[in-house]
């Protein structure tokens, strides 16, 4: 068993050697001018399509796997520095749970933006192109079968010329061979070489038909598929960039609410650093007479602030704020001035 397996494996190589001489021994004909070349212009032109498709896929697939990995060295950057602000932010300071929380919300925005990216833009190119190398090789088997179509075509038409000759030769008892046999032995030299002629020719027949046959099929096949591959890139650009325009836009409108509400906690906490250290108590009521005034009743606990600038503090007023309306809003909107005879420290 083994040496039968060894057999057809040599036999096996001595075929495939046999086939690539005979293919580079037409390729040198054909580049010589000693041998036509079977050429389908409107296949050449899909295969120029191709590859220039091919290469375009190529491209775009490395710079979205280059733009996934920006993506994600940013989303590194944005949680380092997220990280470092939480870390630093004091507990008494304003905003220090919402500070934890935008660190938390903004490593989630950029986790499902990665991945949205990931799932909708980049594996959907990778899929497309996986079809490219099958095609490709077909492309290539073609263009072998089609040297071998034209080889076993000029054999055969070798063979036909030969077959005339030798007809010729046959109807003409000239042949030394024929002189020098006996009468009775002479027809049967000439069916000899006939039948010889006629299965040579027969087999040359036989190849060619096959030749062209597996040419012809994978041809047709190629001329089929290769236009709708080419039509199809158009979808395949839409829906990428299409994903990837969606996503970003909805990445950035996410991110803009977070960022502002960490602008927001900035300004909140700039405000703060103008609060004393001192609450006042108002003992009198007090009833504002002009906008910038703060209006008190009884009891009222008053967080008294810095003038921003202090020429402007008159003689025996405060700058204040309800404490009510700063831990319920911390907003410094509704502060106001206020007689200081009004109220006590506490």
């Amino acid at each position: 068993m083994a040496e039968t397996s060894k057999g057809v494996t040599a036999g096996k190589l001595a075929i495939n050697v046999q086939k690539r001489l005979t293919r580079a021994q037409e390729k040198v004909l054909q580049k010589l001018g000693k041998a036509d070349e079977t050429r389908d212009v409107a296949f050449e032109e899909m295969v120029t399509k191709f590859n220039k498709q091919m290469a375009e896929g190529t491209k775009l697939q490395k710079d979205l796997k280059a733009y996934q990995t920006a993506v994600k060295t940013m989303h590194d950057a944005s949680r380092r520095l997220q990280d470092c602000l939480a870390d630093m932010y004091e507990p008494e300071w304003f905003g220090k749970e919402e500070i934890d929380s935008l660190a938390e919300d903004s490593d989630t925005v950029w986790l499902e933006y990665q991945q949205n990216l990931m799932d909708k833009s980049v594996l959907p190119m990778d899929t497309y192109l996986t079809q490219f190398g099958d095609i490709k090789a077909r492309i290539a088997k073609r263009d072998r079968k089609m040297v071998d179509f034209d080889s076993a075509r000029h054999h055969f038409s070798s063979l036909q010329k030969g077959k005339k000759k030798d007809e010729a030769k046959i109807a003409k008892p000239a042949a030394l061979l024929e002189k020098a046999a006996p009468s009775w032995a002479q027809g049967l030299i000439s069916a000899h070489q006939v039948a010889q002629t006629n299965l040579s020719y027969n087999q040359a027949e036989e190849e060619l038909g096959r030749a062209q046959r597996i040419f012809e099929e994978l041809n047709v096949e190629l001329q089929d598929e290769l236009p709708v591959l080419y039509t199809s890139r158009v979808g395949v650009y839409v829906n990428t960039f299409q994903n990837m325009a969606g996503h970003q836009e909805k990445f950035h409108k996410e991110m803009g609410k977070l960022t502002q509400n960490l602008n927001d906690i900035m300004t909140k906490l700039e405000e703060q650093k103008h609060l004393k250290t001192t609450d006042d108590d108002a003992i009198h009521e007090y009833s504002a007479t002009d906008n910038d005034e703060l209006e008190l009743n009884v009891g009222d606990v008053v967080l008294v602030l810095a003038f921003d600038n202090p020429d402007e503090q008159d003689d025996g007023w405060l700058l204040g704020l309800q404490e009510s309306l700063w831990f319920q809003n911390k907003d410094f909107s509704a502060k106001g001035v206020f007689p200081e005879n009004f109220t006590q420290k506490i």
